[in-house]
């Protein structure tokens, strides 16, 4: 027991003794906790919620004026994806066209900011593979 004093006391003391300021400005990462760098951070648009990197702007001022940016946010895609997208809003949707170079920004950011996940929903079904659509056809009025 005796022994166990004078540890005791040094214990303590190596406790309350001063750091220098670079480890008490950074600590030590827990071992099952994902180290995140400044790098790693990427902000948000708070109006949009897009990703503030790039060209988000071009994104933004071509993009929101037709649709929420929630349906660009919850999207992924590849660039042939992204770009399947922006032909169909022009082909069905009235989306005017782009010069190359704006259109290669927006699918490059597209792309790089909103990419495909594993976890994420799945592909749509080819309309071969769909039921019959009960609404397609004007149904006939019920005999009273």
């Amino acid at each position: 027991m005796r022994g166990l004093i004078p540890v005791l006391a040094l214990l303590l003391a190596a406790c309350g003794a001063e750091t220098d300021d670079s480890a008490a400005s950074s600590p030590a990462p827990v071992a099952d906790e994902p180290v995140v760098t400044e790098a790693a951070i990427v902000e948000l648009d708070p109006l949009t919620g897009l990703a503030m990197t790039g060209d988000w702007q071009l994104v933004r001022n071509n993009c929101i004026g037709c649709h929420s940016a929630a349906l660009i946010t919850q999207q992924r895609g590849d660039s042939a994806q992204w770009l399947g997208m922006i032909r169909w809003m022009q082909a069905k949707q009235n989306l005017w066209p782009f010069d190359p170079d704006t259109e290669s920004r927006i699918v490059a950011y597209l792309a790089e900011n909103y990419p495909p996940a594993a976890n994420r929903r799945r592909a749509a079904l080819s309309s071969d593979l769909m039921p019959p659509n009960p609404y397609s056809q004007p149904s006939a009025a019920p005999e009273l």
